[in-house]
């Protein structure tokens, strides 16, 4: 198999990370999260995962650095990996696609699901300090934050769509079949 690289995006609890952990453990792939380096930062510094900490940092250091600072560090960390199959969790721009579309292998998916499915998804992980008392209208304002900003417009950009509002099961086929379609 040819090495096959997968850029994830799609709208906040969409399911983003979800094909990203199947990716790695049916197909024993790697895994790179644009919001990795952020928290990375944000422990340096000794802050909280907050939604809003992520999202400040994020925009600060894309205005200092250049709108595609992160995407750079994805391309160099993927350019690097050795394993096959290659899931890169939470491209969120076009100037993110526009880098990494550089790698031959890449391939845009974007996730889709309901807006209530995701608000549900995101009280009950708690992923960040903020998110497990977070309220609906909370939830739909974080949509409208710079980062959250370009997200539905990567969907024309994507060369394959998910319908990510079943099963586990659901997702994981659709992921099985992008894959099969790129061997």
């Amino acid at each position: 198999m040819s090495k096959i690289i997968l850029g994830f995006a799609g709208e906040i609890a969409s399911g983003k990370g979800t094909a990203t952990k199947y990716i790695v453990e049916k197909y024993n792939g790697s895994s790179y999260r644009f919001s990795t380096m952020l928290r990375d930062v944000l422990d340096r510094l000794y802050l909280g995962h907050s939604r809003e900490a992520i999202q400040k940092l994020s925009t600060f250091l894309r205005q200092t650095f250049g709108e595609n600072l992160m995407a750079k560090v994805m391309f160099e960390d993927v350019k690097k990996d050795v394993r096959e199959v290659i899931a890169i969790d939470g491209v969120r721009r076009l100037a993110d696609i526009e880098y990494l579309s550089q790698l031959p292998e890449f391939k845009l998916v974007y996730v889709e699901a309901d807006m209530e499915k995701r608000f549900e998804r995101i009280t009950r992980r708690g992923e960040n300090m903020d998110d497990g008392a977070k309220t609906f209208e909370e939830f739909k304002k974080d949509h409208t934050q710079e980062s959250e900003s370009q997200i539905r417009g990567l969907k024309d950009h994507a060369a394959f769509m998910i319908n990510n509002n079943g099963l586990f099961e659901d997702l994981y086929q659709q992921v099985d079949e992008i894959i099969s379609k790129l061997k």
